[in-house]
This record gives structure tokens, C-alpha cells and sequence, in this order.
């Protein structure tokens, strides 16, 4: 019951993503199948359906990913200097290669993804903290130092005022022909679909998990690989959202459990009703006008990550 009325909302949501925006549109115009309505709908709000969607799946689907490999329910890209690390990415590429495309910008953002996350592990492994709370906030403090760096490269380089622009979470820009790239998210899904039981291993511990015959060292390679292929192709065609990744891995992990076999398509389904919810709350606060998702996501999840901090240490 509880799964139907789940898919029910996220139905719904994905219908008034349709629906909402600066022209008004009805059903009757849609099926219609011409005129200014349908051109919308196809060119505008379809992509930007998917690129939510997607984007949500992606986002949820890393965050328990890398919950897994840190064994945190508070960790996700924002709380480990992932985003802040592909910013940093993006950045180096538009100064060194300024002719790239989006698919070398990607791959900037993908290598220094990695990177960092490879270094944050390895930090968490080395302090063995015993409070919890504490691992996400060595995380950003860690990203605030790498948004710091980013800020003063973009600062000597003379575009820190567009990259404050262009990297804050935004669908709006979202049109036909300038958004494929994250469809490289549905391969992810489906190798960490794949990969559930494994990942379910990994969260047990290096100990537990090599004594069942897992290869630790290449399944968390693995896991941070899939998280900054994620990372990337987000940031470069949406920006940067963050806790999505951290508060749906907490709110199902609390009803269904750890089992990745068993939650991930809930996961997947959380992570991308909260970003269309978010999404439609953004187009409707100033409407016309649009807050971008950055900001929304940002407020919502930033609530929502204190009330799971108060609830685990209550």
C-alpha cells in the first residue's frame, strides 16, 4: 500500500512538472499535438522531466553509494567535497582548455571527483571517528577548503562572477539538445543495481567484507568511480544540488532497511520525487519568476539533514 501511494505522488509530481512554468498549460493543449503547447512540451518541459528525474535517481543512488563505502548515514557529494571538487573541474578546464566541450569539462570534474573522494576515504579510514556526526562534518570542512580554492582560481582568472552563476542548481536552461549527457546516469543506476549485494557487503566493513571473499580495495573504486561519473555529469548540465543524496538514502534505510537489493529502486524513486517536488515549489514561490533548485533543494535538505542529526543522537 505504502509503495503504491509512493508511485502514486511521484505520478503526480512528474504530471505538474508539465503543467507548471511561466505559460500555463492544460491537457487538452498537450494532446493537442501542435501549436505553441506542444512545441513547449517537447522542447522545454519534457527535458527538463528528464533531466530531473534523472538527475534526482543519480544523486540518491551515489549518496548511498558512498554511505556504504564510509559505513555514514551522513555522508553524500555535499558533505565530502565531491561537488566541490568537480566545480573545481569545471573550472581548470574552462582556463587550460577553453575550446572543450561539456564531455572534456565532464571528464575534468570526473578526475578531480574522484580524486577527492579517494582522499576524504582514505581520511575517514585513517581518524577512525567514533561519533558519527563527526565524519560529515570533517566533510565540509574538507569541501569548504576545495570551494575555497575554486573560488580563488575562478577569483585570478576573472569569472568568479559567472561561476557563481552557471554552477548554482538551475533546470530552467534546460532545452532540447543541451542536456544529453545525463542520460550517462542510466548506466550508472543499472551497474549499482548490479553491484547492490556487494555495496551491501562493503557497508559491513573492510574486516567482515574481505572474510566473505569481497575485493575491498576494487569494489570501492568502483563505488567512488560510479559516485563522481554521477557528480560530474550533473554539475556540468544542472550544477551543483546538494543533500538529496543524503536525506533519501536516511528516510528509506529507517522503513526498508540496508539491503541494496531491496531499497535501491526506492532510492531511486525518493531521490527523484524530492527533486520535483523541489522543483515545482521553485517555479511557484515568485511565479513568474523561478528560485533556482540549488537554493530550494539547499533549504529543504538543510532541514531536513538537522532533523535526521537530532533524531540519530536523541
Amino acid at each position: 500500500m505504502r509503495a503504491g501511494l509512493f508511485g502514486g505522488l511521484f505520478i503526480a509530481l512528474c504530471c505538474a512538472s508539465l503543467l507548471v512554468g511561466v505559460q500555463q498549460m492544460a491537457w487538452s493543449q498537450v494532446f493537442s499535438l501542435s501549436g505553441d503547447a506542444w512545441l513547449t512540451l517537447t522542447a522545454s518541459r519534457l527535458p527538463r522531466l528528464a533531466a530531473l528525474i534523472l538527475t534526482g535517481v543519480g544523486l540518491s543512488v551515489c549518496g548511498v553509494i558512498l554511505q556504504h563505502i564510509v559505513r555514514n548515514k551522513f555522508v553524500e557529494p555535499a558533505t565530502s567535497g565531491g561537488l566541490d571538487a568537480a566545480k573545481l573541474g569545471i573550472l581548470v578546464a574552462l582556463t587550460t582548455v577553453p575550446t572543450t566541450g561539456n564531455l572534456g569539462r565532464m571528464l575534468f570534474a570526473l578526475a578531480f571527483c574522484f580524486v577527492a573522494s579517494l582522499i576524504f576515504v582514505a581520511i575517514v579510514r585513517r581518524i577512525r571517528f567514533k561519533n558519527t556526526v563527526l565524519v560529515p562534518v570533517i566533510g565540509l570542512m574538507y569541501g569548504g577548503v576545495l570551494s575555497a580554492i575554486a573560488e580563488f582560481y575562478a577569483y585570478r582568472n576573472n569569472i568568479l562572477q559567472s561561476m557563481q552563476g552557471w554552477l548554482l542548481g538551475d533546470f530552467s536552461k534546460i532545452v532540447q539538445g543541451n542536456y544529453e549527457i545525463i542520460y550517462l546516469i542510466l548506466p550508472i543506476v543499472v551497474v549499482t543495481y548490479l553491484y547492490a549485494h556487494r555495496f551491501t557487503v562493503l557497508g559491513m566493513g573492510e574486516g567482515m567484507a574481505t572474510s566473505l571473499g569481497l575485493n575491498y580495495p576494487a569494489t570501492v573504486a568502483l563505488g567512488l568511480m560510479l559516485v563522481a561519473v554521477t557528480v560530474a555529469a550533473t554539475v556540468i548540465t544542472v550544477g551543483a544540488i546538494p543533500f538529496v543524496g543524503l536525506v533519501i538514502p536516511n528516510l528509506v534505510a529507517m522503513y526498508y532497511g540496508d539491503n541494496l537489493g531491496r531499497t535501491l529502486p526506492v532510492v531511486a524513486l525518493g531521490g527523484a520525487s524530492l527533486l520535483l517536488a523541489c522543483d515545482i515549489l521553485g517555479r511557484l514561490l515568485i511565479h513568474p519568476f523561478e528560485v533556482p533548485i540549488g537554493l530550494t533543494a539547499g533549504g529543504v535538505g538543510g532541514v531536513l539533514f538537522l532533523m535526521l542529526i537530532f533524531w540519530r543522537n536523541r
